[in-house]
Order: structure tokens, then sequence, then C-alpha cells
């Protein structure tokens, strides 16, 4: 696999797509997936079979949920089969590349740093914005990002994808990261931690971070739908790289399910909720789950050129933090790992 794509990054910005999306998906006006691309299974061909990876455990994979229950896969005629994941989405990424799957949601900031290394996966939808928080006691003097350096922030592992998100806003603000000190724990230690004052601040992902949030009446200092990120996808779909290239139709296929489910999920958030929170650990109410999808965006759903952009927006932040190479051309990159798979 070809990996040197190292060059000169051009800077681009995304053009403002979120409030058009919640607006279109809330009133049923989101366009046709037909209109999308022309690539589509013959609904009197044998049904492709497709491995998804997907944890029951993240809200943000409540639309996968929503596809198996409610035919959007039947619907583009692929036959799935379910491998539950309860590992981190770097395993998750392995299991694709290996064939142990053939896609699977995951966190891109997690993700991108392997396909850099040459991981054959492509990344074919941008999901969803919106699933990290950065949350301190109500008490604390800790206003901003702005105020963390010399300070303590629990996170689940140094490579964690919540850890470079927060990262990254620091560097913008002009602060070293590492001036930061990024402590690890096991999520589920969060709230103890800060409690006991091990910590300043934690910075995690949905559920358990917005349940501490709303059970501990945390103050949330930020998120990753604010500002620049607003319009940007959190998590993707990503795709064996064989079958992108095999078998175009069944990757568009699997794309538009996938399109139509999260474009579902953000016009009945209530009824994901049902569908969903029998899988998330701890019995969290349906209430809550439905409340969690609220502040994500579900209706965002990028691809091609639109998660391209956005894909070269992380590149460029990755490289601030020296997590990417320096050398790196974003746009090559983005251009290697984002096929346009509706056609």
């Amino acid at each position: 696999m070809n990996t040197n794509v190292h060059s000169r990054a051009i800077s681009t910005r995304g053009i403002s797509r979120r409030a058009l999306l919640r607006a279109a998906g809330a009133a049923g006006l989101a366009a046709p997936l037909g209109m999308l691309g022309s690539r589509v299974l013959a609904a009197d061909a044998s049904p492709r079979t497709f491995k998804i990876a997907w944890s029951q455990t993240a809200v943000c994979q409540s639309p996968v949920s929503v596809a198996l229950e409610r035919g959007f896969f039947d619907k583009y005629n692929l036959k799935v089969e379910r491998i539950n994941f309860s590992g981190s989405t770097d395993q998750l990424l392995e299991a694709i590349a290996t064939g142990h799957a053939d896609g699977g949601i995951g966190m891109a900031l997690r993700w991108l740093k392997p396909l850099e290394q040459g991981f054959d996966v492509k990344l074919a939808v941008g999901t969803h914005g919106g699933c990290m928080r950065l949350l301190t006691a109500a008490d604390s003097p800790i206003k901003s990002v702005n105020d963390l350096k010399g300070r303590r922030v629990a996170v689940s592992d140094q490579a964690s994808p919540v850890k470079n998100f927060f990262a990254i806003r620091v560097a913008q603000l002009g602060i070293d990261p590492e001036s930061v000190d990024w402590r690890q724990y096991p999520q589920d230690l969060f709230g103890e931690v800060l409690r006991k004052g091990e910590v300043d601040a934690i910075a995690g992902d949905d559920p358990l971070i917005y349940t501490l949030r709303e059970d501990n009446h945390l103050r949330e200092i930020a998120t990753n739908i604010e500002g620049d990120y607003e319009n940007r996808t959190c998590c993707v779909l990503g795709l064996r790289g064989d079958l992108v290239r095999k078998d175009p139709e069944a990757a568009a296929a699997i794309a538009r399910a996938v399109i139509d489910a999260q474009r579902w999920t953000a016009s009945n958030p209530d009824e994901t909720a049902r569908i969903f929170a029998p899988y998330v650990p701890g019995k969290v109410p349906a209430e809550r789950v439905a409340a969690i999808l609220r502040s994500h965006s579900h209706g965002h759903a990028s691809t091609g050129a639109a998660l391209r952009e956005e894909i070269v927006g992380y590149a460029k932040d990755l490289k601030t933090i020296k997590v990417l190479s320096a050398g790196l051309d974003v746009n090559k990159y983005a251009q290697v790992v984002v096929p346009n798979v509706l056609g």
C-alpha cells in the first residue's frame, strides 16, 4: 500500500451544513439517495453478505441498531452478519483491515494515524458529530480550554481520540499540549478521581461522560461540536479496502443504508433511543439516550468531497500535535483514504 503522500499541506475550510442537515432531517427533506450516485445493487440479485463490526456500548453506534431493526440494510439487498465488538476502535479498524469484518463505525481521530501507516480501510461516510466532552467540577477555577495549562486531565489512554481532540484545542490556543498533565484512568473511574481531587478535569465520550455531567452537576467546558468543529464529523463508517475496490456496488449500498439510518435517527431520536437503550451498559434510560442523540448531529452523513475536506482538516490538526508525520501532504492523504463510494 502506498503511504508516500508527503508534501505541502493546503488549508481548506468547510461550508456550514449542520443547521441545514438538522432542518432537512427533522422535516424529512433529505435528498433521495438515488440522487447521490448511480451505483445500486439489483433488487432481484442474490443479497450481498456484509459483516459489520459494531459496539453495543456506544451511543454513536445507535443508527446501526436502527438499520438492523428497521430494515435499511434489507432495502439495499444486503444480508448482514453482526460482529459484536467491545474493544477500542483501533482494534475495530484492525478487524476491518484484516478481513474479519467488512466495515464498522469508529472515531476518525483514532483511525487516521493507522491509515497513514497503510491500514487498508477506506472512509465511506462521516456519520455524526458531537460525543466528546471536557468536564470539571461546578466550582472549579477552570472555565475554558485556555485554563488547562498545568492542569491534570483524565483521559482513557494517551492515544485516545478524545485526548487528541482536546490536545488539538489546547495547541490552537498557543499552549503546548505537553504542558497539560494528561492522566490515564479507566473511563468508569472518571467521576471518582475527579471527586477525590486526583484530577482537575475529565475528557471522555458519550454515554458515560454525558451521564457523569448530568448526575454530578459537572460543568461542561468544551465539546467537539462547537466553533470550527460544528460541522465536522467525529465518527466515520470504514469499509474494507478490498471490498471498495472489487465490489463498489456493495460498498455504495452499505454507505446508503448507513446514511438512511443516520438521517432516520436524526429525525426520530426517541424511537432510536427505544431501539438502542437495551444495549447500553448500566441500563441508561431511553429518555437519556434520546437526549444524548439530540446533542449530536446524526443527520450529518458526509461523503466524497465533503468528507474528504473534513479529513483534511483533522489531518492538519493531528500534524500540529505531532501525531501525523510533519511532511504529510494532507490533500493526497485524504484522496487515498476517502474514495467517492457513491459514484
